[in-house]
């Protein structure tokens, strides 16, 4: 197999995820005692949460490309950036290897493309939803129109991925809030659901919800398998 670098860390939960659900696709595939040949870099989120609120990205793609540069040195052949908001740094860390940088936005907008979708609500952090580093790509790169909530409720979106998720609570409040807003986007035509930060699929997990959810952290981790096993 391909050797798969990680960049994780922000938060440690969701790169749990990550950890597991390629060593899961790995043994289904190939079965008996395989597992997956990873290189980890895992961040204290901490000090990136803090670049994000200071608005310094230049600095946070810095630190994120410097890790890149490590697992590419290590022998990663490709990279996993482990998040959707720290995307919006994409471009200094694929500026910064030689190796390719498998992009989580492509990930989901080329299931959103084989399911047909052409309108999708987003669930995110509030640089997810109101900056255009993701939303914009799925736009150009793949035609389909993303719905937000309004103002008020991004904020709390935020509020509970870094106050409450990242740190690994998981609570029914959040969850009915989340689902209230989906039936909202739903009623304005969203046809299915991004979760759009890597944490909000532990909250959502088994639960009924209005739209069907596409969690792009197992969209991304299909990507990677498939990188992974080319060559297998």
């Amino acid at each position: 197999m391909n050797q798969l670098g990680i960049l994780g860390g922000m938060s440690w939960e969701s790169t749990a995820s990550y950890y597991r659900l390629l060593n899961q696709g790995v043994r289904q595939s190939l079965g008996g005692l395989h597992s997956a040949p990873l290189l980890l870099h895992s961040v204290d989120f901490a000090g990136i949460a803090a670049l994000q609120k200071a608005g310094d990205w230049e600095a946070a793609g810095r630190l994120l490309a410097e890790a890149a540069q490590g697992l590419q040195r290590a022998g990663a052949g490709a990279l996993l950036l482990a998040t959707n908001t720290m995307h919006k740094v994409a471009p200094a860390i694929e500026a910064a290897v030689e190796i390719p940088l498998l992009h989580i936005g492509d990930a989901v907008g080329q299931a959103l493309q084989r399911r047909g979708v052409r309108k999708a609500a987003l669930l995110g952090t509030r640089f997810t939803l109101l900056e255009d580093f993701y939303r914009g790509r799925l736009a150009e790169r793949f035609g389909i129109e993303v719905l937000i909530q309004p103002l008020a409720q991004i904020e709390e979106i935020d509020r509970v991925i870094f106050a409450e998720l990242c740190q690994g609570r998981f609570q029914a409040d959040a969850r009915a809030f989340y689902l209230e807003c989906l039936e909202q986007l739903r009623a304005r035509g969203a046809e299915v659901a991004i979760l759009g930060c890597t944490e909000i699929g532990l909250l959502l997990e088994n639960v009924a919800a209005p739209l069907a959810l596409l969690d792009s952290t197992e969209l991304h981790v299909a990507m990677g398998l498939e990188w992974l096993l080319a060559d297998a």
